[in-house]
């Protein structure tokens, strides 16, 4: 397969996943476990995450409407209390990796993200790093253009901006449902679950030693 670029995903990937900070939250409050991922999982393209990636809702209504679909689920949380458990660090050998496709492919980054007033958006969303951001040649955020992922149209975006063919692309998510879409569209996908897992996958699809 001949890669011409690069797709990343930025939380999870390029950062240390949220999920921990979830199943502390949980554990600390008594609270079902995966409480907080099962509501972001329940009707994930309209639900109170979807709309407020897309910026369709402020912020009071984002905490309200969470509240209602967890405890639909079984246990009320209020979407304040989650925005800040975002907060995700990045991870110095996946921005050593990037740093070493971007010497030699196109580079993008697509991102479900939250609008810029929202409570932990500064913080555990300070993901967009003057040092790492500029490695891409282009990025998207869902808050800002009004799609969020799993959207086909929005790797789609990607694609055109870049002036690649799907089909000489690789993209990397830590969710299954994000890469989907990718897959379909003739990507190669590499799902990350840790740092080196997905380092060696990529290596493996580009040819490039990435550490």
């Amino acid at each position: 397969m001949m890669i011409e670029a690069v797709i990343w995903d930025f939380g999870g990937v390029l950062t240390t996943s949220p999920f921990e900070a979830f199943a502390r939250f949980e554990a600390e409050r008594g609270l079902p476990a995966d409480i907080i991922r099962r509501t972001n999982a329940a009707n994930h393209l309209e639900n109170a995450w979807a709309r407020f990636e897309r910026a369709e809702v402020d912020i009071e209504a984002f905490d309200e409407l969470f509240a209602v679909e967890s405890r639909e689920l079984g246990a009320e949380v209020r979407g304040k209390e989650v925005l800040p458990l975002l907060s995700g660090d990045l991870r110095p050998e996946m921005v050593e990796a990037l740093k070493r496709v971007k010497a030699r492919f196109k580079t993008g980054c697509i991102t479900n993200n939250l609008p810029a007033n929202a409570i932990g958006s500064h913080s555990g969303r300070s993901l967009y790093v003057a040092e790492v951001m500029v490695l891409f040649d282009h990025v998207i955020e869902s808050a800002k253009i009004g799609l969020r992922k799993p959207d086909p149209r929005i790797y789609r975006l990607m694609t055109e901006t870049l002036q690649v063919d799907p089909g000489k692309c690789v993209y990397l998510d830590d969710l299954g449902v994000n890469l989907k879409p990718a897959r379909e569209m003739g990507m190669a996908t590499i799902k990350v679950l840790n740092a080196a897992q997905a380092i060696a996958e990529l290596e493996a699809a580009t040819g490039l030693a990435l550490r």
